[in-house]
């Protein structure tokens, strides 16, 4: 089961809470523990917190405090936004998300409200925020007064940007429709989006939830109350102007109006009262006095002598024109101290959405999307659980330093960095870095050198190497850090932000010794896609593998996949799927797959098969029907160099927001890990996160 849902909506005054409620009310009946969080909020001027957060809070008891359920102001994000601090948004949203979905079974989280003018930004934003978080989409649209082509053509394109940005759409909600309007609005938005894992309903207009009632009334008009406050939650359908005699208004009063008179006009005010106690007379809501003119004390003694009549009266110092165009206007919502709103608004959800089949469609979304953020996210949270030393020998790159500052402030490994240390410690303080908890080494002053040149030599002297020689070479960063590793001194070595990467990989190749049972050393790449994480091999370092090695690399890849919580499903590539080809580089992959499948019997491999049929249900219906990895693939084995280095590229720059995490090498007793010359800053961070967790696995085998 899914383990969140993300409400958003497609405009302005939505009434999305009432959903938030029945939503909230349907998971409690099932979970324990729930949470709440709403990314971005939009506390009014009058209001100093979050109304619905607020509700939500009071009503449910989910033991959250305010803080916890949210991250940004509307306008906080629009500023980080503009500024272009959008990435440090998102982290801090899903690290806020994060740790509440350490906290709770489940979490339900609402987007923002569409504030008039910034329809577009906050439509892009959520989106952006829902694919991150990995959450099923809610949609709630607004049917009141709407013309039906209209509400069918809005939730249809929302669905549709939504699938496009690489959101789950799990169902959509159209609140407030005309009854008569229900059944055939639902069948008309079922055809219209036509996506029949998208549950659609319709919630009919409920005039108890859409009029004001007085609470509503009194920070819209900014009135005190004179009276009646046992009438605050009377609601208000409709308006009477006492500008008249007495004989003429009450002609006008109907029930559940509201009376707007001026304090000068006291005859009103005694009269409408009055009216309240006859039963010739329809019952008025209440009363506001407008101008800010007062009801005559006299007047005020005698109203009070009427015990508990629930006939609010209000005192504003607006006009009375004023006042009706505000009361016109008056946002409805449902207030935490209006109990029977909360309850009427939780019975119209329940009759009106089948619960069951919310709940089965629910449980059905078992494999969530995951974004680069989140697994970038969780790469850390893995680091951090048994935190590793990891050695950079490239002390000369100012990237380096930068990620070092990062990762030593975000307290997940050992930092240790070699190069001239009067050099390293000049430049950190030119660019305002605080390593102070890093170790800096300069190799050829260091007192490991001569142990580590007799340990090369014995490695290496079947190849000519002299003990002169092994100490020159062990003076080189590179040989160094890769020593360090092999001597147990460090836990994994990261570089190639300068070196290119033979000069990565050729010291692990003559010093870290492979794993037992390995006969090559090989690379995956994590590639990142905006809705899902796969793995890519041999991309960095194999040729032209033979199907005994490829059978290997496909097995190896998988372990990995593993070890970062990508549930493997291989795929054997080829120009060909199934029988559909024959050739000596088919016959390769279809004696790959035999190997791999005899080492590895309970992994879902599939081979040979053709990329479109792997990643796409679509086309593997048709191609591979029965397979358990056609388009499902997670793990992609390529039948060589040429075909991987060129594949990964060109999905890394075809794909919207894809990152390209490696090359991850395998194979090798200890991690040492390559970079591109062109990585970031993010980069090194991320590469020294994997490599880290290469190390904690590769513990827990010993």
């Amino acid at each position: 089961m899914a383990n969140s849902l993300y409400i958003t909506t497609t405009e302005t005054r939505n009434g999305k809470i009432l959903v938030v409620l029945g939503i909230m009310q349907l998971l409690l009946k099932d979970i324990r523990v729930v949470g709440f969080f709403r990314p971005i909020i939009n506390p009014s001027e009058r209001d100093a917190r979050d109304h619905d957060i607020d509700l939500v809070l009071s009503n449910f008891n989910i033991g959250l405090q305010y803080e916890e359920t949210y991250a940004y102001t509307l306008e906080e994000a629009k500023q980080m936004v503009n500024s272009g601090r959008q990435a440090e948004m998102m982290k801090t949203i899903l690290d806020k998300y994060k740790v509440l979905e350490e906290k709770c079974r489940f979490v339900l989280c609402e987007g923002t409200d569409f504030a008039a003018g910034s329809e577009a930004f906050e439509f892009d934003i959520n989106a952006m925020i829902i694919a991150d978080l990995g959450c099923p989409a809610l949609v709630v649209s607004y049917g009141h007064k709407k013309d039906a082509q209209h509400m069918i053509t809005s939730c249809q394109l929302s669905v549709e940007s939504l699938y496009h940005k690489g959101v789950d759409v799990l169902a959509v909600m159209v609140n407030r429709v005309a009854p008569e309007f229900l059944q055939p609005l639902k069948i008309a938005l079922d055809e219209a989006i036509d996506r029949p894992e998208v549950l659609v309903y319709t919630i009919p207009e409920t005039e108890a939830l859409s009029r004001p009632s007085f609470r509503d009334l009194i920070p819209a008009v900014d009135a005190q109350v004179l009276y009646g406050r046992l009438g605050l939650e009377n609601q208000i359908s409709g308006c009477v102007i006492a500008d008249m005699r007495v004989p003429n208004f009450l002609a006008h009063i109907k029930n559940n109006y509201l009376v707007v008179t001026s304090g000068d006009r006291s005859s009103i005010v005694i009269t409408s009262i009055a009216s309240r106690l006859s039963m010739a007379y329809p019952d008025i809501a209440g009363i506001l006095v407008t101008g800010g003119i007062s009801i005559p004390d006299s007047i005020l003694r005698l109203i009070r002598e009427w015990k508990e009549l629930p006939v609010p009266i209000l005192l504003t110092r607006m006009d009375t024109q004023k006042a009706i165009k505000v009361v016109d206007q008056i946002g409805v919502r449902i207030s935490p101290d209006d109990p029977r709103r909360i309850a009427l608004a939780l019975n119209v959800f329940e009759a009106n959405v089948d619960a069951a089949s919310l709940r089965q469609r629910l449980a059905a979304r078992k494999s969530m999307s995951i974004t680069p953020q989140m697994f970038e996210y969780s790469l850390i949270e893995k680091a951090k659980k048994a935190p590793q030393h990891i050695v950079l020998p490239e002390g000369n790159s100012d990237r380096i330093l930068k990620a070092a500052d990062i990762l030593l402030r975000r307290s997940f490994c050992d930092i240790t960095i070699l190069g001239q240390s009067e050099a390293i410690e000049r430049r950190v303080k030119e660019v305002g870095l605080n390593l102070s908890q890093a170790r800096i080494i300069q190799p050829d002053t260091s007192p490991w050198l001569d142990d580590y040149a007799r340990t090369y030599f014995k490695l290496r002297k079947y190849k000519g190497v002299t003990l002169d020689m092994a100490r020159d070479t062990m003076t080189d960063p590179s040989y160094f850090g890769t020593m360090m590793v092999h001597k147990g001194n460090a836990d994994g070595m990261v570089s190639g932000s300068v070196n290119t990467t033979a000069r990565t990989i050729v010291p692990a190749f003559q010093i870290i010794p492979k794993l037992p049972g390995s006969s090559i050393v090989s690379s995956v790449f994590l590639m990142c896609l905006k809705d899902r994480v796969l793995v890519f091999g041999d991309c960095a370092v194999n040729p032209n593998p033979t199907a005994s090695q490829l059978a290997e690399i496909a097995v190896t890849s998988a372990e990995t996949a593993s070890i970062f919580g990508i549930e493997p499903r291989v795929a054997m590539l080829s120009y060909s799927t199934g029988s559909s080809g024959t050739g000596a580089d088919v016959d390769k992959v279809i004696q790959a797959t035999a190997m791999a499948r005899e080492k590895a019997p309970d992994l879902p491999i599939e081979g040979p098969i053709q990329y479109d049929a792997a990643i796409d249900p679509t086309v593997a219906m048709t191609k591979l029907p029965d397979s358990q990895v056609a388009g499902r693939a997670t793990v992609f084995i390529f039948p060589d160099l040429n075909t991987g280095n060129n594949t990964y590229k060109a999905v890394q720059r075809a794909s919207e927001k894809a990152v390209a995490i490696g090359p991850v090498l395998q194979g090798m007793k200890r991690p040492i890990n390559d970079l591109s010359r062109g990585c970031t800053v993010p980069d090194i961070v991320n590469t020294v996160a994997i490599t880290a967790i290469q190390a904690q696995a590769g513990k827990a085998q010993i």
